[in-house]
C-alpha cells in the first residue's frame, strides 16, 4: 500500500488526505472533504441520511475504503470513547495549532474537518512534513475577527460564541475566526457546507 494509492481511492469518494504518522508498527492516514466539488457529492449520495448524515455517509464511505485497502476505518466520532483526532492531526504533518487555538491545515486552513482515518499494519512512506501557513501569515487575521473575543489568543469561550451566534446571521451562517483564515478562503468549501456545520456546532451540547 502507498500513500498515493490511498489519494487515488479517497478521490473516488471527494475524500483526500490530510497527512499521517507512524506508531508502534501502525500508519494512520487522516481523511478529509476535497474541495471543490466534496459538498455535492456528499449531498447527493444516498448515504448522507438520518439524524447525522453527514457522520453516516463518512463511515459508509470510509469503511468501504479499508475494506478495499485493507486498513481499518476509524472517526472522531461514535464515542465515547474516542480516537484522539486532534493529537493525531498535530502529529500528521500538515496541521498544527493557530494563533487562536484552533488547528489549521495547510490547505484547509481554519476550516481543516477530519472526516476520519485509515490505519494500516506496518509503515507507509508518508509526505514530507509541511510548514505552518500562519508563520508566514503577517496580518494573522484570524485574532481580531471574532466581534465578542469568544475566540482569541487567550482561548475559545463556547458559551459566549453561541449566545452571539444566537444574534448574529452572519456568524451563524460561517466563523467569521475561521473565514477570514487567507487559506481558509482559497479552500473552496461552500457556503452551504460551512452552514450545515454551524447548524451542527449549535446543536452540541
Amino acid at each position: 500500500m502507498t500513500y498515493d494509492e490511498i489519494t487515488q481511492s479517497a478521490a473516488a469518494w471527494h475524500l483526500s488526505p490530510m497527512g499521517g504518522f507512524s506508531d508502534d508498527g501502525v500508519t494512520t492516514v487522516l481523511l478529509g472533504p476535497r474541495d471543490p466539488g466534496f459538498w455535492d457529492h456528499v449531498t447527493g449520495h444516498p448515504e448522507f441520511r438520518g439524524p447525522d448524515p453527514l457522520d453516516h455517509w463518512s463511515e459508509s464511505a470510509i469503511t468501504a475504503m479499508g475494506r478495499d485497502l485493507g486498513g481499518r476505518a476509524v472517526f472522531p466520532f461514535g464515542g465515547p470513547p474516542y480516537f484522539a483526532f486532534i493529537s493525531w492531526a498535530l502529529r500528521s504533518g500538515e496541521a498544527w495549532k493557530s494563533p487562536v487555538g484552533l488547528i489549521v491545515h495547510k490547505q484547509a486552513g481554519l476550516m481543516a474537518s477530519y472526516r476520519g482515518a485509515l490505519q494500516f499494519d506496518g509503515e507507509i512512506a508518508l509526505p514530507a512534513a509541511s510548514t505552518a501557513p500562519c508563520d508566514t501569515c503577517i496580518d494573522k487575521p484570524c485574532l481580531t475577527a471574532c466581534p465578542v473575543d469568544a475566540i482569541s489568543a487567550e482561548g475559545y469561550d463556547v458559551p459566549r460564541c453561541k449566545a452571539h451566534i444566537e444574534t448574529d446571521p452572519i456568524c451563524r451562517a460561517g466563523c467569521r475566526v475561521r473565514l477570514a483564515c487567507p487559506v481558509s478562503t482559497s479552500y473552496g468549501r461552500t457556503a452551504a457546507q460551512t452552514e450545515f456545520h454551524m447548524t451542527a456546532f449549535m446543536c452540541e451540547t
